[in-house]
């Protein structure tokens, strides 16, 4: 289990608040369990299995925002009355379906994990 210190401290994160880390936490834990079940996954240091957590669980936190319509590049902004809003044609390129977030979450795996998917 990744703890949200770490996720603070060695990572850098905080883009996840303390009160959502646990699912998110969870929902990448399992990711990196499904791959450990069906590929070879080696990891090259000491902290590389939690550190391939929180860039997926950060992933995943992104696909929420972007799915929810919250997140997403800013489109417009105003400084006078504090206005912004999100999405756009940007947001809407986003490959949002499961094989687009399932090509991510190995993606962010693989920068910290070594990942062998052939025959062996």
């Amino acid at each position: 289990m990744t703890g949200y210190d770490f996720y603070t401290g060695a990572y850098h994160g905080g883009a996840i608040s303390a009160e959502e880390w646990p699912a998110y936490e969870g929902r990448a834990e399992a990711h990196l369990a499904r791959y450990q079940r069906i590929y070879t996954v080696t990891a090259p240091g000491p902290d590389s299995e939690a550190m391939a957590v929180c860039a997926m669980a950060e992933a995943l936190y992104g696909f929420d925002l972007l799915a929810s319509g919250e997140g997403g590049p800013v489109q417009s902004a105003s400084i006078g009355s504090v206005s912004a809003s999100y999405g756009g044609p940007a947001a809407q390129s986003m490959d949002l379906s499961p094989g687009g977030q399932g090509r991510e979450l190995y993606r962010c795996a693989s920068l910290y994990l070594d990942i062998y998917r052939g025959c062996g």
